[in-house]
């Protein structure tokens, strides 16, 4: 639980995946996707080799000598033994405690996941689990979230969308202009989307899963995704904030009040200790995890470290919210604004550039 989810929720349904030892039936289709997939024919693949092998382009973070002695000693000596009797009966019980954790991300997520990746393996362990389950038949129709048909054929998004979050900067775009009138209709609508997408409550049992919570805030996408963002919800909020200066005949009725300091309340949710930000939860975990990284193409993946871009989000929508609601936690809203603001001055670059975690351009960090 301490794993950044990313991480954590892709390697869940692996590790089951892996637990079980299932093969699933080899129909015509595996049979041509493993032609696609592999240079050579299948039942030539050395599969004890194919365990270290990476493409040069992708290996970014080549094993270390200790990760290949602990990943060798979990081969050569673990595995045997959690595969005999009585042992096997401690992972029987693991598989049990994964797949109540899978169900609850799909659940929580209305069957979308946080991502592509463990949304298909989420689903391929449900169908393990039970073929006929309404688990799966929940799974199928979400599939559609992730595709997209572009000019050269059909391609899987690596989100379910970012409507939330792309939707709040370009409403504070539009009211940075001059063309508020003429933009109302446009403007009204963003805004019941925007008030439509928070999510109202926290997730049942969340501390149980390892859930932040969720209660005020806005996902990248759209209220059903579930999976809460500190910069979604501080951007999400200045939206509103800046709509709510606006004449309600123009674009629709302010959100209530009660909904804002749960936003607040969420966003200070966010804070770690030292005043920063990361992105779905806090950091949980120290950098020394890292260790323990088993990918080969993808650096700091344990870790949801603090980001520039996230806690400059979060300082902008506190300072516009204490100014219009100046009484409402302003003690832990000053603090925060104070360490916010220190963290992203420390972290400037001497050409006065910052190196941005999401790499979205330097621009974004002061929108």
């Amino acid at each position: 639980g301490r794993f950044w989810c990313f991480c954590r929720l892709v390697y869940m349904p692996m590790s089951y995946l892996y637990g079980k030892k299932f093969v699933g039936p080899i129909t015509p289709t595996i049979m041509a996707i493993r032609e696609e997939l592999y240079s050579v024919s299948y039942n030539e693949i050395d599969w004890n080799k194919a365990r270290d092998t990476c493409a040069k382009e992708d290996l970014r973070y080549p094993r270390s000598l200790l990760q290949n002695v602990i990943w060798t000693c979990l081969n050569k000596f673990v595995e045997p033994v959690l595969n005999c009797w009585p042992i096997n009966k401690l992972r029987d019980t693991a598989l049990k405690n994964l797949m109540k954790h899978i169900h609850y991300e799909d659940e929580s997520t209305k069957y979308i996941g946080v991502c592509p990746i463990n949304k298909a393996l989420d689903m391929i362990c449900c169908w393990i689990e039970d073929p006929n389950s309404d688990a799966l038949k929940l799974h199928l129709p979400r599939i559609y979230d992730y595709l997209w048909l572009a000019e050269d054929g059909m391609k899987a998004q690596v989100y379910d969308g970012c409507q939330s979050w792309e939707l709040a900067f370009i409403v504070q775009a539009y009211c940075s202009t001059d063309l508020v009138n003429e933009l109302g209709p446009t403007l009204r609508k963003a805004h019941e989307f925007i008030k439509s997408s928070q999510v109202l409550e926290n997730h049942p049992n969340s501390e149980t899963y390892y859930r932040h919570r969720s209660k005020g805030s806005w996902t990248l996408s759209t209220a059903d995704n579930g999976w809460s963002v500190s910069d979604c919800t501080a951007e999400a909020l200045k939206a509103l904030l800046l709509l709510s200066k606006i004449s309600p005949n123009l674009v629709g009725d302010p959100i209530k009040g009660e909904r804002l300091h749960d936003a607040v309340d969420c966003l200070l949710s966010f804070m770690n200790k030292d005043g920063t930000f990361s992105t779905y939860e806090c950091k949980r975990t120290t950098s020394l995890l890292e260790v323990l990284n088993p990918s080969e193409s993808f650096l700091n993946i344990i870790v949801d470290y603090p980001s520039v871009e996230c806690t400059s989000s979060v300082l902008q929508a506190l300072i516009m919210f204490k100014e219009l609601y100046p009484g409402y936690r302003k003690e832990e809203i000053g603090k925060c604004v104070k360490n916010a603001s220190k963290f992203i001055e420390d972290k400037q670059r001497k050409d006065g550039s910052w190196y941005l975690k999401l790499s979205f351009g330097v621009n974004y960090l002061t929108f």
